[in-house]
């Protein structure tokens, strides 16, 4: 990592990224300032999550040893308006793995590579029927993005 992102004090994005997915705005996908708007943002980070992790043959809801994922933070810094029609490229990394916690790191950029947004969300894993955080399966241990 170069600078950070971490609880919204640090903001850096990896060099390599583990995987990317396109999008293209929809106008549905647009507020009253004729740009898409923040929820949206969160559900392509949620959409790259999902499709990541399906690849790899898990599930937010099913990471690995009876437990999902909960997502305990989200932080999300905009550097440019996305209007109808842009083609958006979301890349996505693992990072920063603890016990029971780790993160997923964004960078969601624009045609010619221009960087719209970075964000980074915590996630723990969760067992939803005993209700407490398990640690990281090795699963999802081994998605770790240098």
């Amino acid at each position: 990592m170069k600078d950070g992102l971490m609880s919204g004090d640090r903001w850096d994005i990896p060099e390599e990224w583990a995987w990317s997915m396109e999008v293209e705005v929809r106008v549905t996908d647009l507020n009253y300032g004729g740009h898409v708007g923040n929820v949206v943002f969160l559900a392509y980070l949620q959409e790259a999550r999902e499709r990541f992790l399906r690849e790899h043959g898990l599930a937010e809801a099913d990471v690995g040893g009876g437990a999902g994922l909960i997502m305990t933070e989200a932080h999300v810094r905009y550097s440019g308006e996305v209007f109808l029609d842009d083609r958006l490229t979301v890349s996505i990394a693992v990072d920063h793995l603890r016990r029971a916690r780790f993160d997923f790191v964004y960078r969601v950029s624009a045609a010619g590579g221009r960087e719209v947004a970075r964000a980074r969300t915590v996630m723990a894993v969760f067992d939803y029927r005993a209700r407490k955080l398990r640690p990281i399966p090795p699963e999802l241990r081994a998605l770790n993005t240098p």
